[in-house]
């Protein structure tokens, strides 16, 4: 991967489709956030086409699935085959993978097969569709697993599209993607590098509160279009936390072409632009 070359490096974007042509949400959940995030079009592409994408932008992204076969009954993307894909188009994808909590230590022997073999940069986290709480002790063999090894682990904080306007939002609670649960991760694992993922309503402050007190928490953007991010978080972005926040879209549901041309209205500073779009995820990625 030729950092230097890259106009953005997205952090947060999903395989949603198997190559045998697995979905990793249930129809219901898929259509409704869809709905959610005003998807026009196709919103399920393969591994291969998300690499042809980010390649035509000079971008690279970060990919993962999101294991919460627990709490859902439906299989992930299988984190082997988004690896493999990684592997098969090195220049624009980088590696993630995702270990549903409640395998226990079996998902850390897992984990680290896909570190030692597949080498994959790190760990998606989706509290509110996994069932979790992060600070939840059953998940700490994976935090010991991550910080080990180096790798990063990104947790989805605040609200989710997944399951909005479904009766019962489809069962997932909201509870457990406060941001405030993931400061005690920070506290017990110093050395973890986490990313909290996407402007965290409605515990935008905490996030930025945990992001300023933690030093190895960071903020990725991602999910929402940049025009409705609150004032706070554009504050933060352009001062005190300019070197630890990151640029992520949520492809598929949402495209870095639209997120980057509202970004281009914020009020931004550009000595800052080019750290959110690039420069502070090849860092804590290890690119440069």
């Amino acid at each position: 991967m030729n950092v230097d070359q890259l106009t953005a490096l997205d952090v947060h974007t999903h395989a949603e489709v198997s190559s045998r042509g697995q979905a990793s949400l249930a129809d219901e959940l898929h259509e409704a956030s869809s709905a959610y995030f005003k998807v026009e079009g196709a919103r399920k592409p393969t591994l291969p086409e998300m690499a042809a994408y980010y390649r035509e932008r000079r971008m690279a992204a970060v990919v993962f699935t999101v294991d919460a076969e627990h709490a859902t009954g439906t299989p992930p993307v299988p984190n082997e085959e988004v690896a493999e894909a990684a592997a098969a188009h090195p220049d624009v994808l980088i590696p993630f993978a995702s270990i549903d909590p409640f395998r226990g230590k079996a998902g850390v022997r897992e984990a680290r097969r896909l570190v030692e073999e597949f080498g994959v940069k790190g760990f998606k986290f989706h509290p509110s569709i996994q069932g979790f709480f992060p600070n939840d002790r059953m998940a700490y063999g994976l935090y010991e697993l991550i910080e080990e090894t180096g790798t990063i682990a990104l947790f989805h904080t605040g609200q989710t599209g997944i399951g909005a306007g479904v009766p019962g939002g489809g069962g997932i609670r909201l509870k457990y993607s406060n941001p405030l649960h993931v400061d005690d991760v920070a506290a017990d694992f110093p050395h973890l590098k986490i990313i909290l993922a996407h402007p965290s309503f409605p515990w935008q402050d905490e996030a930025l509160a945990v992001a300023t007190h933690k030093p190895g928490v960071h903020i990725d953007l991602s999910g929402w279009s940049p025009k409705y991010f609150p004032p706070q978080l554009v504050q933060y972005a352009n001062s005190l936390l300019q070197d630890k926040v990151l640029f992520g879209s949520d492809y598929p549901v949402l495209t870095p072409d639209r997120w980057l041309a509202d970004f281009e209205k914020l009020p931004i500073k550009d000595s800052v632009r080019p750290k959110i779009l690039k420069d502070n995820a090849a860092r804590l990625l290890g690119l440069t």
